[in-house]
């Protein structure tokens, strides 16, 4: 029966598939446990009002990152996708990347830092404190800049095994500095700096990983360049708005409600951060896959169908978990934060949501196909004026359930626009 078994077809696909799923999966179980665990630190250990200014400091670190960014991992990604097998090529797309990361930094800073004080300042922290956590968001957003372009070539080569490895010893050293440092300096920039350090660590080595993959001689080229740089014009709309958004939810309640609110959707969250196995699973396995694909429709179609049906699903049973044990959750979020069964409910599914809209567009974009940025934004405007009214964004649940609203607008934008660009392969 063996002899038959390995005799099948199948056999080695269904094996290569299985170590990639048990490597990345087992890896990603370590990371999520282990960044667990810091935020169960995190929570435990710092008080309401500290743990708010470390949300609003974390959720604006999102913000900054995405601004440095504007579409140039997608344009990185794109274009790896097509000369994946060419090193010499692979560095000059990396060293263009990089170099236009920089420049779009500048940016980002300007922007971000003085918005995020007055979130700070407006919150109850004094000068001091705020220009602490500013500074302690530092070695985060450095790491941030090269990180996620350093990770594309190796998911390309499906070179799965380092790379894990890399985020398991990151998400421990985090855990090790936040153990001893918070429990002396229960302090929310505390608490930053110690998540920040290990990621500078672990961005030296991805370099080393990359170089695989990558020449690192080579330098930037402008054709280069400018195909990143249209990439960029069709997403940078795009991402500022998303930057608005995406982290409107914390921004809306920073404003219109109170600390204590702001502290509960940051805990609630925590429970949201195991989301990260299915998000690293999917954008490490599936989406380097769908980018190499030929412009098959047929292929194209069934594959897209099955990525996304089989999220779906994953999301569902997560949610009935929340949902049958929230409980238990609650309870391990500590004593502050316990009676907000159904807030906790809502929060992971909004949190679902978030992750197949994220996986909707990383599929779409991997392929180059990019909405018209303003038709989206538009839409997605139209939802928020829509959401404001329907709902009580100064309150924990309204906030919530507006979150949820936005989520299920953007997933049908982006789920009906791929599938037209799938669908148009028919006809050549």
């Amino acid at each position: 029966m063996l002899n038959r078994i390995k005799g099948h077809p199948h056999y080695y696909k269904a094996l290569h598939w299985g170590k990639l799923i048990s490597i990345t999966g087992s890896a990603q179980i370590i990371i999520q446990v282990v960044g667990f665990a810091s935020g169960l630190l995190i929570i435990h250990l710092l008080s309401v009002n500290e743990y708010a200014l470390y949300t609003l400091s974390n959720t604006m670190l999102g913000t900054m990152t995405l601004l440095a960014d504007g579409g140039i991992g997608t344009g990185v990604f794109s274009q790896g996708g097509q000369h994946w097998q060419d090193k010499e090529k692979l560095g000059v797309i990396l060293a263009t990347g990089l170099s236009m990361r920089r420049k779009f930094a500048i940016g980002s800073l300007i922007f971000a830092v003085p918005l995020l004080m007055y979130l700070l300042l407006r919150n109850g922290a004094n000068w001091l404190i705020t220009i602490l956590i500013v500074a302690s968001l530092i070695p985060a957003f450095f790491a941030a800049l090269s990180d996620s372009l350093l990770e594309i070539f190796p998911k390309l080569h499906q070179d799965i095994l380092p790379l894990q490895k890399n985020q398991v010893s990151v998400g421990i050293w985090r855990l090790i500095l936040t153990g001893l440092t918070i429990f002396i300096f229960p302090y929310s920039f505390i608490a930053i700096l110690a998540s920040g350090i290990p990621r500078i660590y672990g961005n030296i080595k991805l370099r080393k990983i990359a170089e695989t993959f990558v020449d690192n001689k080579q330098t930037t080229d402008p054709v280069v360049e400018k195909e990143i740089m249209s990439i960029v014009k069709r997403v940078l709309p795009g991402a500022i708005y998303y930057c608005l958004s995406g982290q409107i939810t914390i921004w809306l309640i920073s404003i219109a409600g109170n600390t204590a609110s702001v502290a509960q959707i940051g805990a609630l969250g925590r429970v949201s951060v195991l989301l990260g196995v299915l998000a690293s699973l999917f954008s490490t396995l599936l989406v380097p896959r769908f980018a190499r694909q030929k412009s098959d429709f047929k292929v194209l179609l069934n594959q897209f169908l099955l990525n996304v049906f089989l999220l779906i699903i994953v999301c569902i049973i997560l949610v009935t978990c929340v949902f049958l044990f929230s409980n238990q959750f609650l309870w391990i979020l500590g004593g502050n934060y316990r009676g907000l069964n159904t807030a906790l409910v809502l929060n992971v599914t909004g949190s679902c949501l978030g992750l197949i809209t994220g996986f909707l567009f990383s599929l779409s974009s991997s392929r180059g196909w990019l909405i018209n940025p303003y038709l989206y934004i538009a839409s997605n405007l139209l939802s928020i004026v829509i959401g404001i009214f329907l709902f009580d964004i100064s309150s924990l649940m309204g906030v919530l359930y507006f979150n949820i609203f936005i989520s299920v607008v953007q997933a049908v934008i982006y789920s009906s626009y791929t599938f037209v660009k799938i669908y148009k392969l028919r006809s050549v």
